[in-house]
C-alpha cells in the first residue's frame, strides 16, 4: 500500500507550519476560476455603467420630439363641392346610366379663372376596372361681393354609362369613386390649375 508522500501529482505546501497536499487539477482549477470571478465582476460594472448613463443618450431624443412644433392644419380651398349626390346606389348596369350630381361652390373672386373643372375617377376592387368622367363649365366673371351675398353655386352633372375603359360592361362588385372640382385660367401652353376642392370620395356598389 503506498503512502501519501508516494502518490503521483501531490504538492505538498507548508504554511504556518501545516502540511497541505494538492493535485495539479484542484491547482488550476483554482487559478483558472479567478479570472473568471474578475471577468464576471468587470461586466457587472460595464452593465451597471451602460444602465447609468442611457437616460444620458435618450432623453435628447424624448425632448426634441415633445418640442418639435406641430404643423398647422391645411386650410380649406375657398372652391368647395356642397353637395355630392350619387344616383342610383346600388347600381344596376342594365338599368341605364348612374348620375353624379354636385354642387359646386365658387371662391369670392375668380382672379382670371375661366373654367371649371368637375370629374370622377371609378375604380373596381380589383383596380383593373375603371373610368374616368369629366365636364368643363365657362365661368362669368364676377366681382367680390361687399353686401355678404354668398359666391354663386355652380350645379354639375356626371353620368356614367357602366362601361370601363375599354368600353366593356363593368362586372358586379364594390367600386370606388373620387370627385373632385377645381378651376382652370388661360396659360401660354393652355388651361392651367388655378385652385383645387378637397375632394369627395365613397363608393358605388355595383349588381
Amino acid at each position: 500500500m503506498l503512502s501519501p508522500e508516494d502518490l503521483p501529482y501531490v504538492l505538498i505546501f507548508r504554511t504556518n507550519n501545516f502540511v497541505t497536499r494538492q493535485s495539479p487539477m484542484t491547482i488550476f482549477r483554482s487559478l483558472i476560476s479567478l479570472p473568471s470571478e474578475r471577468f464576471g465582476s468587470s461586466m457587472s460594472r460595464m452593465a451597471w455603467v451602460l444602465l447609468c448613463i442611457a437616460p444620458v443618450f435618450w432623453t435628447p431624443v424624448d425632448v426634441s420630439a415633445k418640442s418639435k412644433p406641430q404643423r398647422a392644419p391645411r386650410p380649406e380651398p375657398e372652391i368647395k363641392i356642397l353637395n355630392l349626390t350619387v344616383s342610383p346606389n346600388p347600381y344596376t348596369i342594365s338599368s341605364g346610366s348612374l348620375q353624379f350630381s354636385a354642387v359646386v361652390k365658387l371662391p369670392k373672386e375668380l382672379d382670371g379663372a375661366t373654367l371649371l373643372e368637375v370629374s370622377s375617377f371609378i375604380t373596381s376592387p380589383s383596380k383593373n376596372s375603371l373610368r374616368f368622367l369629366t365636364t368643363r363649365t365657362t365661368l362669368e366673371p364676377h366681382a367680390a361681393s361687399t353686401d355678404g351675398t354668398a359666391p354663386p353655386h355652380i350645379s354639375v352633372l356626371l353620368t356614367w354609362d357602366g362601361l370601363d375603359q375599354k368600353k366593356i360592361p363593368s362586372v358586379a362588385g364594390l367600386y370606388q369613386f373620387e370627385v373632385r372640382a377645381k378651376l382652370l385660367a388661360n396659360g401660354e401652353k393652355g388651361p392651367r390649375t388655378q385652385m383645387v376642392a378637397w375632394p369627395k370620395r365613397g363608393t358605388i356598389d355595383v349588381k
